[in-house]
Formats: structure tokens, sequence, C-alpha cells
């Protein structure tokens, strides 16, 4: 029977050097992929067949509307509105200025220090347009490099690019380093190499959806050891800790940003260092201490403003660093605070206030905290505001949160041993 079927679906089959088959398994096709019926009708047959089987299946890219057949397939991965009957991508001019991408910045950032230092490498895992190091590859195509879709050998690549007394920054987006972490920890930080590490997407990242939200890699990142783990509040500081990053002797260094816009249209300052491990205080307060890591620390500024309106005093601090902690800040926040706010765009298991919470631990400290961030669930498909409010770290989110706390008189607080 699975010869019958076999002899019927084997339109094609590449003798004795196909690849596939050396390996033992059996292959199939090529068949044409956008053939729904055959296709389904083979792929039943073939699973009459026992054992491992490779079906080579032919298809286009954007296959029956030929603006998308004929264009740029970068583009048309992810065109936007266009109008279906041109195929004329819209481009809709804002009426203000408006804040850059988080990755026109990292793109147009790198090509700026890189001008300055000549061992500064660009490396990317076939994400040279979404990543933006396509800027770097233009102005120095002898120094930036598209791997493919291969992220374990980007993060090895950079490495041994790092032996040899270079500063690769390895653009990776947050869902898709999670393949190479073997290679983060026994190729990177176990000899404590100058690799930097840029996540984008960090964070829910939209419309993708689930495979592509960046929600663990604050935790996978903080337990590994050597590894600075940084998130920039606004472009600017995502400038400085690129600059901070690239100095000399830093170790491995993860700079984690989300995907879009910014925060700040006057962006391009000069950069600075930032020291590792410190935060930094935005606002004064005595009723509550927000802490907050990355770009939601905005939602924090805006809540903070409203708060004082109805007579909330609450600090906010930016801690910038999930590993190292700033650990003179927190001395003075548990000092005089036992309500605590810890907000970030990322999981609440192992996160940066997970982190917060060991410190306070480790210290004798006692407060009440409570964690904003990504819940212990995967998250479907939205807008990243959407996703924010779903998830209950937005603006709303804080402000109730806080409201919550202030009106509690009783609490169970965390105590060290």
């Amino acid at each position: 029977m699975a010869s019958k079927i076999q002899d019927a679906v084997k339109t094609s089959v590449l003798g004795t050097s196909n690849l596939f088959e050396s390996f033992n398994f059996r292959y199939f096709g090529p068949v044409d992929g956008h053939d729904v019926k055959h296709l389904v009708k083979t792929l039943k047959d073939l699973k009459e067949i026992p054992g491992p089987k490779i079906l080579h299946v032919l298809t286009k890219k954007g296959k029956g509307y030929k603006p998308a057949e004929s264009g740029d397939q970068t583009q048309w991965h992810a065109p936007g509105v266009f109008n279906k009957d041109t195929g004329e991508i819209v481009k809709v001019s804002p009426k203000s200025p408006q804040p850059p991408k988080y990755q026109e910045v990292f793109g147009h950032s790198i090509v700026e220090l890189a001008e300055k230092n000549p061992k500064i490498m660009g490396i990317t895992p076939a994400m040279p347009t979404g990543s933006s190091l396509n800027i770097m590859m233009k102005a120095m195509p002898d120094r930036s490099f598209d791997v493919g879709i291969a992220e374990q050998h980007a993060v090895t690549f950079s490495a041994g690019l790092a032996t040899q007394g270079l500063i690769p920054f390895c653009n990776i987006y947050s869902s898709f380093m999670q393949r190479a972490y073997d290679q983060v920890i026994h190729d990177v930080a176990l000899q404590n190499l100058n690799v930097v590490f840029c996540l984008d997407r960090a964070g829910v990242a939209g419309a993708d959806g689930p495979t592509h939200h960046g929600a663990y890699d604050i935790a996978y990142m903080r337990c590994i050891p050597n590894i600075v783990v940084s998130a920039p509040m606004n472009e600017e500081e995502l400038r400085n800790l690129m600059y901070t990053a690239q100095l000399p002797n830093k170790g491995p260094f993860s700079i984690r940003y989300p995907r879009g816009k910014g925060a700040m249209t006057e962006w391009k300052t000069p950069f600075k260092e930032i020291k590792i491990g410190t935060g930094r205080k935005i606002k004064n307060g005595i009723d509550i201490a927000i802490l907050s890591l990355g770009h939601v620390g905005n939602y924090a500024v805006d809540a903070c403003e409203e708060l004082n309106k109805e007579g909330v005093d609450a600090a906010h601090y930016d801690m910038r660093f999930a590993k190292p902690l700033d650990s003179i800040l927190l001395h003075e926040i548990f000092g005089k605070f036992d309500k605590i706010i810890t907000l970030e765009d990322g999981c609440i298991i192992g996160g940066m206030g997970s982190a917060i919470i060991e410190f306070m631990v480790d210290h004798g400290y006692s407060a009440q905290i409570k964690r904003l961030g990504i819940p212990d669930e995967y998250i479907e498909h939205g807008t990243q505001g959407e996703l924010h409010a779903e998830c209950n770290y937005d603006k709303k989110a804080i402000l109730n949160t806080v409201k919550s706390l202030i009106n509690t008189k009783e609490h169970t607080s965390f105590r060290s041993a």
C-alpha cells in the first residue's frame, strides 16, 4: 500500500545524491503549493506512509496579487496600508513632529558609534529592515552582516568576533533570542566576551501575537552570570546605553527595547556614559514609590501627574538596569517607602519586580510590593496599547494600583528569614 502511494505522490526524486534521502528521510516533490486540493490530497496520502518524510512544496510570495509577486519581498512581508488596485503603499504624513521608532534610533546610533569606533560590527539574523541594521549595512557593508534565519549562528559568530577584540552589536528580536540561549550562555557569557545584545521587540510586540511577544528576556538574561541587563525609558537612554556598552571591558551587555515609536522628538543628543547598575529618580514623593524599567516608565510619568492632581504624592524611579540593580537607590527607597509598585514590559515571574523582592528579602526590608507586567499566560494579538491595558500595566492600571495600595491599611509584607 505504502509503495503505491509513494509512486503516486512522488513526482520528482533527486536520486542517490538527495540530501534528505541520505539521512533516510523519504523525499516527495516538488509539488505546487498553490494547488490546494492537490496539496491536501498529497498530505493525506503521506499520512499513510510510515517513517519520517520530506514534502517539497513550491510557493511564490504574494501569489495572486501581481504587485506583491513582482515587488520587493521585504516590503510586502508587512506592507501596512496600500491601494489594492495600484499596489501603492499609503504613507500618512503626520501633522506634527513625531518621535522616531526605537529601531530607527538603533540604526542611526550604531552608525554614529561605528564611525568613531572601528571595532564595532553589526549582526542580525534575517531582520536587517525590521531592526534597521540596514542603515549600517548601507553605510558600512564590510562591517555589518545578515547571517540569515540562524540566531544560534548570529550569537556564536558575534562571540568569535569578540574573541578577536571586535565589539559586535548582535540585534535579535527578543522572542527569537530564545533559540540561541545555549550560545548566549556557553559561547558569550562563560567567556565574558564583549558582545552587545540589542533585543528588539521586547515586551508585547502587537499584532504579531504570542510567537513574537518578547516577554521573557529580562528573566532569562538576568539569571546568567556576567551579563548586564538594561532597558531604556526613551530614545536618549537607548543611545547612551549603546554608547556605554561599546566602552572597553563591559562584558556581555543586553539592551532591550520595544517595537515602534519612542517618546522624544529631539532625540539625537550627544552620547553620555551611564554608570552600569544605576537608576535615576524622576520624581520625589512620600506616599508610594513606582519603580519602572524601560519604556513603560512613560506611563508612570503620566500617572504621577494625574495622581498629583488627586492629592497623591507618588515617587517615580527609572531603574534602567534589571542587573545589576542600583543597590544605593534601593536602600534609599526601602528606607522611605512601605508601598512599592514595580512596572515592566516583561513577564512578572523572574522579571525586574522579582529582582526587587529578592533584594528586599536579602537585606531584611519589609514592604508591600505589587508587580505590574506580563502575567503568567500567553498573550494574544492586539495593538501594544490594547495589550498593555489587557495585562494591567498601562496608565490606568498604575492609577488603580496606586489607589488600591494607598487605601489598604493592613497588608501582608515580605520579610527576610
